[in-house]
């Protein structure tokens, strides 16, 4: 009789944020470290990031569209599929997803937010706040800072998220008033 394959114990989502915290101050310390060892170990890191990132894009090659957008909506394969330029969404569907997903904790509250474009570069984004229009100091901003962070998060290639004002609404004037002439007055002919 065959034994169970035995899968290894996995990492939540706070272990996987802390080895990848762990791995960024290593990285930085070899970086920053002088001679030939230094740069030999940060030229192996790059190589097997590389092969790895290889290995990743041959098994989106194997999947199906289901499992390849299942895969893409993880957050760490999600990084994964970023970090080596796989990933199967544009950074602009990306960037329009974290959006969606802030508008209603922001609608809740009386703001909102509204994805206006993006390009190669930046998203630029239409905030409004609780009460305070376009924006009111500290608050604003601090909202402005977690849709910045949401987007980046979603879509790092992005370098921006920019605010773009809210439009002045325009004043209405009555057709009637641009077809009579200044010295005509009503009801006289």
């Amino acid at each position: 009789m065959a034994e169970p394959v035995r899968t290894p114990p996995r990492l939540g989502d706070g272990e996987v944020a802390a080895r990848i915290a762990r791995v960024d101050e290593l990285l930085e310390k070899v970086e920053h470290a002088p001679g030939p060892t230094a740069h030999a170990a940060v030229d192996a890191v790059r190589a097997l990031t590389e092969v790895y990132g290889e290995a990743l894009a041959r098994v989106l090659d194997h999947a199906d569209h289901a499992l390849t957008g299942h895969l893409a909506a993880d957050e760490l394969l999600g990084h994964l599929l970023v970090l080596h330029g796989i990933h199967p969404e544009p950074p602009a569907r990306r960037a329009a997803r974290a959006v969606e997903r802030l508008r209603p904790v922001l609608q809740e509250r009386g703001g909102d937010v509204e994805l206006i474009d993006v390009d190669e570069r930046a998203a630029r984004i239409r905030l409004k706040t609780p009460g305070c229009g376009s924006g009111c100091g500290s608050a604003s901003a601090g909202v402005e800072e977690a849709v910045r962070e949401a987007v980046l998060t979603a879509a790092p290639e992005l370098t921006a998220v920019e605010p773009v004002p809210e439009a002045a609404a325009g004043a209405f004037v009555p057709l009637e008033a641009l077809t009579r002439r200044p010295d005509q007055r009503q009801g006289v002919s």
